[in-house]
């Protein structure tokens, strides 16, 4: 998916603005700027488009990331 709206607003947000239907289901996020991992702890950058730093993918999403100690780039 686009980590972003049409008018660059994050997708990834703290809270639903809409009904949940499978809480607790997704693990991994995978978008067109990062690989996030739900875990207990919150969502953890795991990998990054490269080029990107994991400020810039926090800029564009919401809640707090965990950066993982074994981040890398996306392999394209």
């Amino acid at each position: 998916m686009t980590h972003t709206t049409k008018d660059g607003e994050p997708k990834i947000l703290r809270e639903l603005t809409y009904p949940a239907t499978g809480r607790g289901k997704v693990d991994l996020i995978f978008t067109d700027l990062a690989v996030i991992q739900v875990t207990p702890a919150g969502l953890e950058l795991k990998e990054l488009y490269p080029g990107l730093t994991p400020e810039d993918i926090q800029s564009v999403t919401e809640p707090i990331l965990i950066i993982s100690k074994q981040l890398k780039e996306i392999e394209l």
